[in-house]
């Protein structure tokens, strides 16, 4: 599947009936398991990818090159659709437009722009949010940026935690008048925040980790729910697994001591081992 047919099948996922589960993912291999376990849409958080590339909690130090290199590795590995979260776009409404371009060309199917003030503001503990003519202008440039059509550009609120609900159902009517494709909510708990949300707006909705009051997916369909974020749980796993088995070597536990590896079958398959053995002898005459 080539980069526009991802956005395309995006797009008809966002127009389609149903609340999907994305998948967590960071690095190519996580992009492998995902795409061979049938998930339709695989999504790269900030977070995640602020762990995967920099080893660092999520306060705005990645970069916008270090970010589209991971996606260009990422989108390389398989063919999944992925929605990649480019926080405030890496700086104004300027940098925005370079944010799409580099992460079209790396080959995200579609990216989230927010209108949080990033990085954080000096003396301010509490997130703050940038103005809304601001938050317009950089969905506007987002927009002018692509190049390719079928990339779902998604305006971003967390407004409903910062301010208010009002705010955030404001915000985003004033970003769907600019024309994005889907509109990202985090911070929602309730039933009546998302009714409120479904009934003010008409565009495709995601959201980040709704609260378990909401947390029926037929429930999220019939609101038009079109993706709702679990969670990033594959990189807490990944960094579980890693410490116990590092643990257990320091400890001193011999290889056949340790639990929880992947099978040589399971490796194997995600690095595509046996089309490396075809190509070997196909171009190299290994037999």
């Amino acid at each position: 599947m080539d980069r526009r047919s991802r956005r395309s099948a995006l797009r008809a996922a966002l127009a389609g009936p149903q609340c999907l589960r994305p998948a967590s993912v960071y690095d190519a291999i996580s992009m492998r398991i995902a795409a061979d376990l049938g998930f339709e849409v695989g999504m790269l958080g900030g977070s995640v990818a602020s762990l995967a590339i920099l080893g660092d909690p999520d306060v705005a130090l990645i970069t916008l090159t270090e970010l589209a290199d991971q996606v260009r590795r990422m989108t390389r590995a398989a063919p999944l659709p992925v929605v990649v979260d480019a926080d405030h776009g890496y700086g104004n409404a300027l940098n925005v437009r370079r944010t799409v371009q580099e992460l079209e060309t790396a080959g995200a199917a579609a990216l989230t722009i927010e209108d949080t003030l990033l990085p954080q503001a000096f003396g301010e503990h509490k997130p703050q949010l940038i103005a809304l003519a601001e938050g317009v202008g950089k969905m506007q440039a987002a927009l002018e940026a692509r190049s390719d059509p079928e990339l779902v550009i998604i305006g971003r609120t967390g407004a409903a935690t910062i301010s208010s609900l009002d705010d955030a159902i404001k915000r985003a009517q004033h970003y769907q008048a600019a024309g994005v494709d889907a509109l990202f909510f985090t911070g929602i708990k309730s039933r009546d925040q998302l009714d409120a949300i479904a009934a003010a707006t008409t565009l495709p909705l995601l959201l980040g980790t709704p609260g378990e009051a909401i947390c029926d997916f037929d429930y999220l369909a019939s609101r038009r729910v079109r993706i709702a974020v679990q969670g990033h749980a594959p990189m807490a796993a990944a960094t579980e697994a890693v410490f116990q088995t590092l643990q257990a070597i320091r400890g001193g536990a011999a290889p056949q001591q340790l639990s929880g590896l992947a099978s040589a079958k399971l490796m194997q398959s995600v690095t595509r081992g046996q089309d490396f053995a075809d190509y070997g002898e196909r171009f190299l005459g290994l037999k």
